[in-house]
This record gives C-alpha cells, sequence and structure tokens, in this order.
C-alpha cells in the first residue's frame, strides 16, 4: 500500500460496511486537524548524523499519526511499524507468498477450515526483554482486536477466538471459512507488542512508543525524524547497518532537494511525476540509483447502476470500449504506471486481463454501436457525470482525457462532464448514490486477490431490480448486485485449493468484464531512489520500504 506520485492523496478505500475506512485523503485530512500529539523534538545532532557512523538516513514526506500498532491504519504509521516488528507471517520482496516469520510453520487448517493452529519461535525476546511466546502472541491479537482501532475489523470481522494451546502454539478459529485467513496474519498492524508495554481496552492506545520483537527498537520519535538503533538482542538476521534516521520533510519539494543535495541516503514517499522524471534521469547518467517495484494499489472507475444512463449495460460497455489506456499511461501518468485489464492487479497470478481481450483501449467504434443500439444519438446524447475527490492531480487529467476523448472521438453521441468535490465530502457522500462515475484508487488490506473482489461487489442485501442496498458495492457507489457473484464470492473465500480458487477467481472476472460495474485502469509502480554507495534498498509486496537491508 504505498503512496506514489500519482496516488499521494489516498491511502485506502473502505473493505467493510461496518467499518468504513476512508482513502489516506481523508486520514491525512484527519491528521493535518488534529492537535499535535506530545512527543519529543528530536536536537539537531540526531538529524544529521556523521557520514561514516554506518546509520541509513530515509527521507519522506509521510508523518506518522500513531506507532501503536493496533491503531495503526494509514502508510506513514504501519511503514514504520512494519520495521520494528516481526508478525506470525511476512513476505520476501516480489512475492505475495507468506513466508513463517514468528510462526515457524504455515497453519494448520482443520477439515471444517475454521481453526487454524502454528507453531511458534522460541528464544525470541521483546525490545523492554520479556520473553516471547504463544500467549504473549494471543495478547497481542486480542488487543488488536478489542482495543478497537482504525484496522481492528480485519481481525473482529473474521476471528472468533484466538488462544495460546500450547507455551509454543497458536490457534485461531474463526467465525466463518476465509481461505485469505493467513494473508492477514501478515499486515503489519497484527504484530507482537510487549504485554508489559501495553493493555487490552478500547481506546488504550500507545501512540508515541513502540515494544515489539523486530530488528529495531525506537529510540526517538519526534515531530520532524524518527530514530531507529538496532536491537542487540534480535532473534533474526541483525541489520546490515548501524540504524535507520528518518526524515520526515514538509513537502516533496523539500524531499527532492533533499536527495539531490545528498541529506539523505534514500528518498521515498512522496515525489511528484516531473521530480520522479528529473530523478531517473540523474540516474542514468549515474549520479544516483533508481528502484522501481511493481505496486499493489489498482486505479479504477466506478458506475452507479442506479444512475440513469449508466442503468444500462450497454452504456457501461461503450464507456469500457472508450477506454484508452495507453493514452491514460502516456499523457496522464508519464508511463510510470501499468495499463490493468482486470481489478484484480497481476501481482497475483490469478489476474486475467479480459478487459484488453473484450474491449481493448480506444475502440470508438464499438462505443457509438454500443450506444446507438440503445437509442442514443447526436440528437439524443448520453450525458454522464465524472466525478472525482479533489486534490489529486493525477485523477483531474484522467477526468479531463477522457472528457477529450469523448468530445473528440463520439461524434456528440456520449458527452461526459467533469465535477469535483473535496475529499471527505466525497468519501462520506458515494455510498449514498450522489455520483453516477467516479474515478478512485484502491490500496488493499492485505495482500490477496479477495481484497480486491468481496470489497467491490459483495452485496448482503438488495435486489436484481434495486441493487444493492447493503453491503461491499453500496460502500463503493457501485450498487452492484449479483445473487451468482455473491455465491461466486462465498465459494472462493471457502475454498482451500489454490487451483479451484484460481478458476472460481477467472469466473468472477468474466461477469464484472460482462455487468461492467467498474472499469480498472492502471496499476501503480513504486518508485525509491537511492544515493550511489547505498546497497539492497527493497520493498515489500505491501508497498513498505524494508529497511534492515540496506547498507552503505
Amino acid at each position: 500500500m504505498v503512496i506514489t506520485w500519482f496516488s499521494w492523496s489516498i491511502t485506502r478505500w473502505g473493505r467493510i460496511a461496518k467499518f468504513l475506512s476512508l482513502f489516506s485523503i481523508c486520514l491525512l485530512l484527519t491528521v493535518s486537524c488534529t492537535p499535535p500529539q506530545q512527543i519529543t523534538t528530536p536536537t539537531p545532532a540526531t538529524l544529521n548524523t556523521p557520514a561514516g557512523d554506518g546509520r541509513i538516513t530515509i527521507g519522506t514526506t509521510q508523518k506518522p499519526r500513531t506507532l501503536d500498532p493496533a491503531d495503526a491504519y494509514e502508510l506513514a504509521s504501519m511503514g514504520l511499524v512494519f520495521n520494528m516488528s516481526d508478525r506470525l507471517y511476512t513476505y520476501d520482496p516480489g512475492s505475495t507468498e507468506i513466508k513463517p516469520q514468528l510462526a515457524t510453520a504455515l497453519p494448520k487448517v482443520s477439515t471444517d477450515t475454521l481453526t487454524y493452529s502454528m507453531p511458534i519461535r522460541r528464544g525470541v525476546l521483546f525490545h523492554d526483554g520479556t520473553p516471547f511466546d504463544a500467549k504473549a502472541m494471543e495478547f497481542s491479537i486480542q488487543r488488536f482486536i478489542e482495543n478497537k482501532g482504525k484496522p481492528s475489523f480485519l481481525l473482529s470481522d473474521t476471528v472468533d477466538s484466538v488462544k495460546a494451546t500450547g507455551d509454543y502454539e497458536l490457534t485461531i478459529k474463526l467465525k466463518k471459512p476465509f481461505a485469505a485467513f493467513p494473508s492477514l496474519l501478515a499486515f503489519s498492524g497484527v504484530c507482537a507488542v510487549s504485554p508489559k508495554a501495553y493493555e487490552i481496552g478500547a481506546g488504550k492506545f500507545q501512540p508515541n512508543i513502540f515494544v515489539g520483537t523486530g530488528p529495531y527498537k525506537l529510540a526517538q520519535y519526534g515531530t520532524d525524524s524518527v530514530r531507529f538503533d538496532v536491537f542487540d538482542k534480535y532473534w533474526g538476521e541483525k541489520p546490515a547497518n548501524k540504524g535507520i534516521n528518518v526524515q520526515i520533510q514538509t513537502g516533496s519539494v523539500n524531499l527532492f532537494n533533499a536527495f539531490k543535495t545528498s541529506a539523505v541516503d534514500v528518498a521515498y514517499i512522496s515525489l511528484q511525476p516531473e521530480q520522479i522524471r528529473s530523478l531517473e534521469e540523474g540516474a542514468k547518467k549515474g549520479d544516483w540509483q533508481t528502484i522501481t517495484a511493481q505496486g499493489s494499489v489498482v486505479s479504477y472507475m466506478v458506475f452507479n447502476r442506479n444512475q440513469k444512463p449508466l442503468d444500462k449495460p450497454e452504456v457501461r460497455r461503450a464507456i469500457a470500449s472508450l477506454i484508452n489506456r495507453q493514452l491514460f499511461n502516456q499523457r496522464v501518468l508519464f508511463n510510470q504506471a501499468d495499463p490493468l485489464y482486470s481489478m484484480i492487479p497481476t501481482t497475483f497470478n490469478v489476474s486475467q486481463p479480459l478487459f484488453q481481450a473484450k474491449y481493448g483501449d480506444g475502440n470508438f467504434e464499438e462505443a457509438k454501436k454500443l450506444l446507438t443500439t440503445v437509442g442514443f444519438s447526436q440528437q439524443n446524447p448520453a450525458k454522464v457525470q465524472v466525478w472525482y475527490p479533489a486534490s489529486s492531480p493525477t485523477r483531474s487529467l484522467a477526468a479531463q482525457t477522457l472528457k477529450s476523448l469523448a468530445d473528440t472521438k463520439m461524434d456528440g453521441i456520449l458527452q461526459l462532464e467533469v465535477k469535483t468535490v473535496e475529499g471527505a465530502t466525497f468519501f462520506k457522500e458515494i455510498s449514498k448514490s450522489l455520483y453516477p462515475v467516479a474515478l478512485l484508487d484502491w490500496y488493499p488490506d492485505f495482500l490477496d486477490p479477495d481484497n480486491y473482489v468481496q470489497p467491490f461487489l459483495a452485496c448482503e442485501k438488495g435486489s436484481e431490480t434495486k441493487g444493492c442496498e447493503d453491503g461491499g458495492s453500496q460502500i463503493q457507489g457501485s450498487f452492484y448486485y449479483s445473487e451468482t457473484m455473491n455465491k461466486l464470492i462465498d465459494q472462493q473465500r471457502k475454498e482451500q485449493n489454490p487451483e479451484t480458487r484460481k478458476k472460481i477467481f477467472t469466473e468472477i472476472q468474466t461477469q464484472v468484464v460482462n455487468d461492467v460495474p467498474y472499469i480498472p485502469l492502471w496499476q501503480n509502480k513504486d518508485y525509491v531512489f537511492a544515493q550511489k554507495g547505498v546497497s539492497d534498498v527493497k520493498l515489500d509486496p505491501s508497498q513498505n520500504l524494508i529497511y534492515k537491508n540496506i547498507k552503505k
């Protein structure tokens, strides 16, 4: 879940009806309006350490709201928590397959697929010296759920009970089958925290400390910097550096200049497209390094099936034919993203580029044909409003590019009107059926294809006539309802066999390409810049910069 230049204004959109999560525009607005926390401001000596001290200086524009993993739900906070913590499972860079971390093996799943048992690592200490065991992991997960922080729904909606069934064995029982559950255990916030440093209880958070088991311990947490020291009793491979200094810049211009003047070793989140292009040119000359990774953030268009003329599938299919992703990539994204032809990104092997096969890019004649078959013409054009949350230059340019395509290629049969509104208002109102078409980004809560399907297509209450009245698609603003889709989603959530599950995802994607409640547009790339002599700069698939490998 990284904020790249074209998606800097949002973190993620909500997953489940009972917990309406907002994109980071809302989260960032909340942060900017929150009174400053009572934290220590580092002295200048802690901000600029000697070049030969073996520490790595990382520059970012992301200011953390909290370091409490039970309440961290923004990239700025989660990236720091990730690097100071361990979870039961984690990922290798470039892979979405989980591997054991504080667990020593993948979970054993009961025949009814409701109970997950896993062995727990021995010989692990928390930063305060407290021994780690299954009881400590039980405490950490219970706290994540019961303290009711922003991400608590991820487990509270799924987990029935968690219990240490031995000194080094943990057993988790689910409320209902969920094949993607192990991926939730790799979420940054579901990490081990010291039972001596934290307590369980709604709202009982510790925003200014962190006591976990990870390779770094928190040395200083300030308004414009964070300092990590190496945890000398870490159970695993020790960091390749002597510690981390995180400099929090006030904007992308300051981050850009700090990197160009070598004030920071690594620059990550967030730079604007022109700055990325400039730094890429410098990297080609050998001035520094560019590191890119395939991101898991997707940008898409949502259609409100309850608004005319979008209630007609032919109109939705016509706009799908109109979309020219190659043009978007050139004019809007400066080739800093990849065209996307499924709501499930290519990060996962179940992704099928079905929109490319059925609609192509810029198939204007087909778009006109579809509109004329349902009675639209130059004299009776299809009129559609396209909305987007404000403060996003990329979505603004994408909307204008889309309007330009309609104006110049559709012979007046399709007329698009571009509209924008302040972000907090947009996300508050989208579930109320106010917006016919919207341009949005999606940041996954966990790395499984389910998280690109269930939040968009599932509906707990609705009908083919009225659409979705309560459920994921209502929250997303499409109001899509399909009993067949609901059954397919339920099937893939229960299915433990990867190949069988892959076939179900193919059925889901096939129905989406026919019904067109959404149109996938592009998939982000993540950009990190590093000075010469800095090596092993990598991102994990959940878009966290991995600190412990970096050396110079």
